[in-house]
């Protein structure tokens, strides 16, 4: 029998995320799921798998303004400083294809299982010289500017590496690699720092 995906499972030993996602994938209903279901399954990892998951969908084209809200809602509550993110009961309870979470997970599997041999963790957030709740929302209000982006720059293909780097700040947050954090969040803001100065050319 598979270890049940509870958010009590990676207080006893790590798990990476690509067998979280994994273990996800096994688990999910045959024909639809909902958002409340993932949300009750991965607790306080919640946050960072649900990121990594909206960033995988947003360098889709087409589909990067939908991933580009939905993202601002766990951003927002991270900043808020909620444990979990908490979706309008509408959206949360709203069943979803399990075909489209399947196809996001298959093709996440196999490079998150490559990128863990360089993000694992270490220099966690604890021993940082300011509090983990603070660095919780300095995050979520990186990835809040990063959607933001997502959401008020149209010009095609401009939603990749926003997307890119939401996804490795989630990445990095999931897998409590603290250096491979501190080195996203800085990219993070050289592409808000692109994207302000091109708006600003535009304007």
């Amino acid at each position: 029998m598979r270890p049940e995906l509870t958010g009590n499972t990676d207080t006893i030993a790590f798990i990476p995320a690509s067998v979280l996602l994994q273990r996800l994938h096994d688990q999910t209903p045959i024909d639809h799921f909902t958002l409340g279901w993932l949300m009750s399954g991965l607790q306080k990892r919640s946050f960072g798998i649900i990121m990594l998951l909206l960033a995988v969908v947003a360098i889709t084209p087409g589909v990067s303004l939908v991933a580009g809200l939905l993202l601002i809602i766990p951003a927002f509550q991270m900043i808020a400083g909620h444990t979990a993110p908490v979706f309008p009961r509408r959206i949360a309870g709203r069943p979803l294809p399990t075909r489209h979470l399947a196809a996001v997970v298959q093709r996440a599997v196999p490079v998150l299982r490559y990128l863990e041999k360089i993000i694992h963790p270490r220099w966690p957030i604890s021993r940082w010289p300011i509090s983990p709740g603070v660095m919780k929302r300095v995050v979520g209000l990186v990835v809040l500017l990063l959607a933001v982006t997502l959401i008020v720059i149209p010009v095609p293909l401009s939603n990749v590496v926003p997307a890119l780097a939401i996804a490795l700040i989630s990445l990095a947050y999931l897998e409590e690699d603290g250096l491979m954090l501190l080195i996203a969040l800085l990219a993070g803001f050289a592409v808000l720092g692109v994207g302000a100065e091109a708006a600003w050319q535009t304007v």
